[in-house]
């Protein structure tokens, strides 16, 4: 097999093209490293996640996006509200209550449109883009350093493509997780998820209309309703897969048969159409035990995903890929590759995301509901909005946890229950991915988009 080994070719190689791998590249590039985004889709491609929250807002603002965002057809959101199985609504949690101006709102998107928007994006700004390309497996050296990956072409064959440090923004196919043996489902988080699309379905009027609506179901499951673009919503169920799939293990029959007994729901329903297929996932939460080594990193949902209760996972892999983007260029900077420098970001991000894992234990306790939690604890009511905006990196929430836990013992730690890395079992796994030799080659993109592969 060929490989392309010519010294220094990339600063940086990302592989996958979502808003995580275009986000990070973006920072990069205009920080004057030379990255390379591998996309193993042609976009626009489908993807499931529309809804942001407003701490997104300051992250685009740094990456130069706001004014595609604003000229957008997106709806723009101001709140979520939480309606009881009874029909009983709880007031909407507004964003402004805590953030002044612009930045108390932002938008709910179309993910293939937003995606593309942001993959153009780093496009503009320098990045080289390739799609339809897969990433089979990432390379290290003998001292176990990630070095570069190799391509599965699709006329067939493989390529091998270097660069200094190797990003996994990969999200759900969790590349490096899967081929280092790092990547473990959460059974503490054990959820299904079955959704699908209507157009005509209601939407409240003035600045409710683009609100997140939270619909509870029996057995602490929930509906989320999504306004988007073209009089679409949508709309999806999170519930113990127990309960997802109690009578069918048709995902379609099952969600059909869930909306059909969530009243409320089904009264913004009323006049609505599906259309498309019904999607699912039946297990959603997961972790990677390691995420960062010599050489690599992963950001996003190539490190890990919890739930989508509060439409935390773009916000967690937009704030990932600039933190570790801080990092890369520091690290560039000082010839330093390694974990320690590479993961240096991840405390604070780890605590972050230890908030929200405690409010998604808070949200699936029969006892436990934010509005009973807001009128005990009237002076926590700004943090737990905080909270629900992603306010949580860099901040001492411990005032608004410890409430919490006079309210619902707080969970064990985060994978707590999970077996230790192997180390034998990894050094083997990185072993059995050494780079071999072969002829050296240059890469270079055409008009088409496309890899021109010359002898060096």
């Amino acid at each position: 097999m060929k490989s392309l080994l010519a010294a220094a070719q990339y600063d940086v190689l990302c592989i996958g093209g979502g808003p995580a791998g275009a986000t990070l590249a973006t920072f990069l590039a205009r920080q004057g490293h030379r990255c390379l985004v591998l996309e193993q889709s042609r976009f626009p491609r489908y993807h499931i996640g529309e809804s942001l929250i407003p701490h997104t807002f300051g992250i685009f603002e740094r990456l130069g996006f706001l004014s595609q965002l604003r000229a957008s057809a997106f709806p723009v959101k101001h709140s979520v509200r939480f309606v009881a199985a009874s029909g009983r609504e709880a007031t909407p949690f507004y964003f402004s209550e805590t953030v002044p101006g612009d930045r108390s709102r932002t938008w709910q998107v179309e993910r293939s449109q937003f995606d593309q928007m942001l993959l153009e994006h780093a496009r503009t700004h320098g990045v080289e883009v390739r799609e339809h390309l897969r990433v089979d497996r990432v390379l290290f050296d003998a001292q176990g350093r990630a070095t570069g990956v190799r391509i599965a072409l699709p006329s067939g064959g493989a390529v091998e493509v270097s660069a200094q440090i190797i990003v996994d923004a990969s999200g759900r196919a969790c590349t490096l997780g899967r081929q280092l043996g790092l990547k473990c489902a959460l059974p503490e988080l054990r959820k299904a998820s079955v959704w699908g699309y209507y157009r005509g379905g209601k939407r409240l009027p003035g600045i409710d209309a683009g609100e997140t609506t939270m619909f509870m179901v029996p057995g602490g499951g929930w509906f989320w309703y999504i306004p988007l673009p073209d009089d679409v919503v949508s709309v999806g169920l999170v519930a113990d897969p127990e309960y997802v799939f109690a009578g069918t293990d048709d995902m379609e029959a099952a969600f059909l048969h869930e909306v059909a007994r969530c009243a409320p729901l089904m009264e913004r329903l009323v006049s609505a159409q599906r259309f498309g297929p019904v999607r699912g996932s039946r297990h959603l939460a997961y972790l990677n035990r390691r995420t960062c080594g010599d050489g690599w990193v992963m950001i996003g949902d190539a490190r890990t995903f919890l739930d989508p209760i509060y439409s935390s996972g773009l916000y967690l892999a937009l704030g990932s890929a600039e933190l570790a983007a801080g990092c890369i260029h520091e690290a560039l900077g000082a010839d330093d590759v390694s974990a320690a420098r590479l993961g240096s970001f991840e405390p604070c991000l780890v605590a972050g995301v230890g908030v929200i894992r405690r409010l998604i234990h808070a949200f699936y306790d029969p006892n436990f509901s934010f509005p009973k939690f807001a009128e005990r604890f009237p002076e926590q009511r700004a943090n737990l909005i905080d909270c629900l905006i992603g306010d949580v990196v860099n901040r001492d929430l411990s005032a608004f946890t410890a409430a919490l836990a006079q309210m619902i013992p707080p969970p064990a730690p985060l994978g707590s229950n999970l077996p230790p890395v192997d180390e034998a079992a990894l050094r083997q796994a990185m072993q059995d991915s050494m780079v071999p030799g072969g002829d050296d080659l240059c890469i270079s993109g055409d008009a088409a988009g496309g890899l021109r592969l010359t002898a060096g």
